[in-house]
């Protein structure tokens, strides 16, 4: 386990993630709040009319318990890690009547195909063994128009992208190119693609259409918006 991940997995983390942590280094990175991150993530995931949402290396439920608060009258949010730190500190802050949270394996999720109406990955797919295959297992049980959100790792396509890449790759993070997840989902079939990049992280989105509506001109992957 390289250094990242051993970081990720200390309960010492787990303790101070929400609170300290994750608004300090996710501030530092995107120059965006934890407060806007949660907006975006209940626009982008149409959480009104998603019953059943799941929210993959969800650490200690800082996302889960408020994306479970705006689901719809029945939705219920399920928070997956590997971490048992960060579950146990998701059960003791984060628990409520909508969201609860299992174990489990991000490159092989225990759920059936097209599971859930909503799906996102929040700041953590740089840190996962086999990145793409999370990727595709994302995918894999996303059902038919339902929505999935990721924010990761951005470097650019040029000599400083590349010492960037190099820089992170000691301490176990990956740094993805601008096209890696774009051209993953549309080669998946997913339409509707957008991209913004803030800094060092990239937000995609993306729909998985329901039977018959491939083929569309919106289905092109929109061009990288450029944030602060």
């Amino acid at each position: 386990m390289n250094l990242a991940r051993r970081t990720m997995n200390a309960p010492a983390l787990a303790a101070v993630y929400e609170r300290i942590w994750r608004p300090t280094v996710f501030y530092l990175a995107t120059g965006r709040t934890t407060d806007a991150d949660r907006r975006f993530a209940v626009e982008s995931l149409h959480l009104g009319t998603s019953r059943r949402v799941l929210d993959i290396a969800c650490g200690p439920g800082n996302f889960t318990r408020f994306l479970s608060e705006h689901v719809s009258a029945d939705g219920y949010v399920t928070g997956i890690d590997y971490s048992p730190p960060m579950l146990a500190r998701a059960l003791a802050d984060n628990a409520g009547p909508r969201a609860g949270y299992v174990r489990g394996d991000a490159r092989r999720l225990p759920f059936p195909d097209e599971s859930f109406d909503a799906i996102c990955c929040f700041g953590a797919l740089y840190l996962i063994p086999d990145p793409l295959v999370a990727a595709r297992e994302m995918i894999r049980v996303l059902a038919p128009g339902g929505r999935i959100a990721i924010t990761t790792s951005h470097r650019p396509d040029n000599p400083i992208g590349e010492l960037i890449r190099v820089t992170a790759a000691v301490s176990g993070l990956r740094m993805f190119g601008g096209r890696t997840f774009p051209d993953l989902f549309a080669a998946a079939g997913l339409v509707d693609i957008d991209q913004r990049v803030h800094r060092f992280f990239q937000y995609v989105t993306a729909t998985r259409p329901v039977a018959g509506t491939a083929g569309r001109a919106a289905d092109r992957p929109a061009a990288s918006g450029r944030g602060v």
